[in-house]
C-alpha cells in the first residue's frame, strides 16, 4: 500500500479540486444541481481514484484506479470547456483550469506507465 499524500499527481489532483471549489461558488445558482455539481464529482473523482488505488494491493489494480482517474480528468476537461462555452468560466480562469487538467492527465499517464513497467519487470 502506498500513501496517496506522497504523490505528486494527487496532490495537484487535490490542489484542482479546491480551486474548483471555489470557482464553481460563482456558478449561477440554477446550476447546483447541474454543471457545478458535475464538476465539483469529476473532480474530486480524480483524487479519489489515485487514493483508493494506493489502497489495493499490488500494481494491476493500481494501475486500473490510474485510468479511471484519467478518465474521470478527461470528463473533467470536458466540463470545463461547457462551462467556459456558457460564459461560466472567463477565459483567464478557463485557461487556468484546462492546464491544471491536461498537467494531471499527463501526471497519470506517467505514472500508469512507470506501474505498468514495474509490473511487468515484475
Amino acid at each position: 500500500m502506498k500513501d496517496f499524500r506522497n504523490l505528486q499527481v494527487w496532490q495537484k489532483a487535490h490542489q484542482l479540486t479546491l480551486l474548483i471549489y471555489d470557482v464553481t461558488r460563482r456558478f449561477p445558482r440554477e446550476e447546483v444541481y447541474g454543471l457545478t455539481s458535475q464538476i465539483r464529482r469529476c473532480s474530486a473523482s480524480v483524487a479519489a481514484n489515485i487514493a483508493e488505488g494506493c489502497g489495493k494491493r499490488g500494481n494491476a489494480e493500481f494501475q486500473r484506479f490510474l485510468n479511471i482517474s484519467a478518465g474521470s480528468a478527461s470528463e473533467l476537461e470536458y466540463h470545463f470547456l461547457l462551462g467556459h462555452d456558457l460564459g461560466f468560466l472567463e477565459d483567464n480562469i478557463y485557461e487556468i483550469l484546462n492546464r491544471a487538467v491536461v498537467e494531471v492527465k499527463r501526471m497519470l499517464a506517467s505514472l500508469a506507465r512507470k506501474v505498468e513497467q514495474e509490473r511487468l519487470t515484475g
